[in-house]
């Protein structure tokens, strides 16, 4: 895998690991459930078992580039390739739900699809 494939897995990597923390650790704070499209601090309660097991599949995907970008090679490589892909799969199931989920899929997704495509070029 190329170092610009390589930034933009860790960048997604990056990315992953804050919304473990956001969903995982501090989603009892109303500024971080809002921004989740949830509506009262009871809602988030409610929601808060599901978020951190969301947060924590994020949290493994993240995991799962950062250990292939250590371990190099042609299994390394296949680590990231796998991890990126399922991240861009997760974000084409979330821009399912609508409009309103467009915005958080392509933030999620580009740049693991923009490290996919550039390994698979250059």
């Amino acid at each position: 895998m190329n170092s610009i494939a390589q930034v933009f897995a860790a960048l997604a990597a990056a990315l992953h690991a804050v919304i473990f923390v956001m969903e995982s650790v501090v989603w009892s704070k109303p500024a971080v459930w809002s921004r989740f499209g949830v509506a009262s601090q009871h809602d988030a309660d409610v929601v808060k078992p599901m978020a951190f097991n969301q947060g924590f599949y994020n949290l493994f995907l993240g995991i799962g580039i950062v250990v292939g970008l250590v371990v190099g090679g042609s299994a390394g490589d296949a680590i990231v390739y796998f991890a990126c892909a399922s991240i861009v799969g997760a974000a084409l199931v979330l821009a399912t739900g609508g409009a309103k989920y467009f915005r958080a899929a392509f933030v999620q997704g580009i740049t693991p699809l923009i490290a996919l495509v550039v390994a698979a070029v250059l």
